[in-house]
């Protein structure tokens, strides 16, 4: 192992498109100077139109996983997509904090594929204060954060977790200000972060790109704000790479 490597850990499942998921972050992680781990928690059988199934891996066989790269590697920044339900994500975070109390965790909330696959059932809302809580960002869509709590506003069920956590609401599922993200930090901030491109070509696994890219800012020691901003825009950069619903990365200048 080279002391220079700087290494960040995908949580997160199998695309067989590599659109989204393990292979996306990696690439994304490698964009950015970084050296990409992972820690495989599905496998899905996908393409990158059409989501047909989904095969969880064995808790016990995530936590080794995790706890074997640990004993190896120096990881200060993860990334986790999706996972089988809200208990077993909990118990990934507890293992987290355990292995390295300072590590800071993205957390994108993945609920259902674009096809309408649910990934999270609600019967467990009662553990989610206590997820926010473990990580340092979560980086939900509008229909993500309306669905975690049906009872509650958008407004406020923002001003509920931002009092718990960060929160970076991304904003191409919203109806007024397309493409306008919002990020909520030290429960007292509102940064507003426009879109710069005047139109964008969707893409298959874009979530995912925006949430490593953000990680992978956080991982070169970039402040949150800033982070932010530049997974946004780079974010923009990767949909635009192509008209296709697979896009190319970009690579990065060393920061």
């Amino acid at each position: 192992m080279q002391n220079d490597k700087k290494y960040i850990l995908s949580i997160a499942g199998f695309d067989p498109s590599s659109g989204a998921g393990l292979t996306q972050d990696i690439k994304t992680f490698e964009a950015h100077g970084l050296y990409g781990l992972s820690v495989c928690t599905a496998i899905t059988v996908q393409n990158d139109v059409d989501f047909k199934q989904c095969i969880w891996t064995n808790p016990k066989i995530i936590s080794a996983q995790i706890k074997t790269l640990f004993e190896r590697f120096h990881i200060s920044v993860v990334k986790i997509g999706i996972v089988q339900s809200w208990d077993i994500l909990l118990d990934i975070l507890k293992q987290l904090k355990d292995l390295n109390p300072e590590i800071k965790i993205v957390l994108d909330p993945i609920l259902k594929a674009s096809s309408g696959y649910d990934f999270h059932s609600k019967d467990h809302q009662n553990i989610l204060d206590a997820i926010w809580i473990s990580c340092d960002i979560i980086t939900p869509n509008y229909d993500e954060i309306n669905s975690l709590y049906p009872n509650l506003s958008v407004q406020d069920t923002l001003e509920h977790m931002s009092s718990l956590t960060n929160i970076y609401l991304k904003g191409g599922h919203r109806e007024d200000k397309k493409g306008w993200d919002e990020l909520y930090y030290n429960r007292i901030v509102m940064v507003n972060i426009p879109p710069k491109a005047e139109t964008i070509s969707n893409k298959h696994g874009s979530g995912c790109v925006l949430s490593s890219a953000l990680a992978s800012n956080l991982a070169l020691d970039i402040h949150l704000e800033d982070a932010s901003k530049l997974a946004k825009y780079y974010t923009e950069r990767f949909l635009n790479s192509n008209t296709s619903l697979l896009g190319n990365q970009t690579y990065q200048t060393k920061k």
